[in-house]
């Protein structure tokens, strides 16, 4: 039996709309060229809005269990604090999830596998699709041999380095930014607690986040590529701009990464989907990335169960890539004004930013303006 749709990429996303369409009584095959999950863990942050849709499928309670809730940002400069933002202002979720994605792909295979044990399959290399105006045709190499399916739908979940967004997307170029970032895990001993922390310095910011077991992100702006990142090299750096010391022996991820931006013109083409960031890749300050990802699905799912009962959903269609793209240019703004924020800047214009800044945090209304737009409550 032919499987209703199927899934490219078997990262957040792509898990994510298979356990909807399989609630749905959907079939589902998720093709996912790792053999075995990462252990490298890049987003972490689950924001309001996507918890609610991860609750109404069931899986947001187990989530928050094996995470930390965030109840707030605080910002210092120069070992001064400068300001506070509460994380409350959804009712039912006043905080953002920290949880590892190792952790939160380890929640969703399960879900996945619950429903249905067949739906994941690994180590396939989806070489072939192609879309005859009826069904899709893939073929994927595994190994085992050669995969072929056949189905309604196919789904391109398979991240910012999509190989099918070129070739449905082929005018949507990347915006590069002048941004680079050093990041990496290390035993808290901040005594931060769960707070998230901004450390808004002349030299560029740092970014500190609490994860589970004791653990603590650092993110520090560099102003050009890290060619040789160590643990010991980004502990110097986040010491010299805040004084804080984490251990390098303590040391579990490191990464290096620059930015870049790229919003598809349209995410449905045919029989084919677009999706998370195969459809719009957003700098991953501010962590909107993921959250982004799992709303598109959570709008997108019941659109496939319709088309799949034999309803009409044109206007449906039209209505969710409208929605989505929009949703998709906000997040990519708020991230692009998260990386403004964390340029360097001489010490005195740094001073008036910050005063400014702390003096309109005081004011309840734009307070609650600058919350919706870091929790992503548009």
């Amino acid at each position: 039996m032919e499987p209703d749709v199927v899934i490219v990429g078997a990262g957040p996303v792509g898990l994510f709309l298979g356990v909807l369409l399989l609630q749905r009584g959907r079939s589902v095959r998720i093709l996912e060229r790792r053999t075995a999950r990462s252990n490298r863990s890049r987003a972490i942050g689950i924001h309001p809005p996507a918890l609610k849709e991860l609750q109404r499928a069931g899986l947001a309670s187990g989530l928050v269990a094996e995470g930390i809730r965030i109840p707030r940002g605080v910002a210092y400069s120069r070992g001064k604090r400068v300001a506070e933002l509460p994380f409350s202002g959804d009712p039912g979720f006043p905080f953002i999830l920290a949880v590892p994605q190792p952790v939160t792909e380890r929640v969703l295979e399960a879900a996945v596998a619950a429903l249905d044990p067949q739906a994941l399959v690994r180590g396939a290399n989806v070489h072939t699709l192609i879309d005859d105006g009826g069904t899709v045709s893939i073929g994927a190499d595994s190994p085992s041999g050669v995969l072929g399916f056949r189905t309604g739908l196919a789904v391109a979940a398979d991240g910012a380095h999509s190989r099918f967004r070129e070739r449905f997307e082929p005018g949507a170029r990347a915006r590069d930014y002048p941004d680079y970032y050093l990041m990496g895990d290390f035993q808290d001993t901040t005594g931060h607690g769960h707070d998230a922390v901004l450390y808004l310095e002349p030299d560029g910011i740092v970014e500190s986040f609490p994860l589970p077991g004791g653990v603590r992100r650092w993110v520090v702006r560099l102003g050009a590529p890290a060619t040789s990142p160590t643990a010991g090299g980004l502990a110097a750096l986040v010491s010299a701009r805040t004084g804080a010391a984490p251990d390098p022996a303590t040391n579990t991820m490191l990464s290096a990464f620059g930015v870049q931006s790229r919003l598809a013109s349209s995410m449905v083409h045919g029989r084919v989907v677009l999706l998370g960031d195969a459809a719009h890749e957003i700098s991953p300050i501010g962590g909107q990335g993921m959250n982004l990802g799992w709303l598109d699905a959570a709008a997108l799912a019941p659109i496939i169960d319709a088309s799949l009962a034999g309803e009409e959903v044109g206007r449906d269609i039209r209505r969710f890539e409208r929605a989505r793209g929009r949703a998709a240019s906000k997040a990519s703004r708020q991230a692009g004004m998260n990386m403004a924020l964390g340029r360097p800047m001489p010490p005195s214009a740094l001073s008036a930013r910050n005063r400014l800044f702390a003096t309109a945090l005081r004011v309840g209304c734009v307070s609650g303006l600058v919350e919706r737009r870091f929790t992503m409550r548009w």
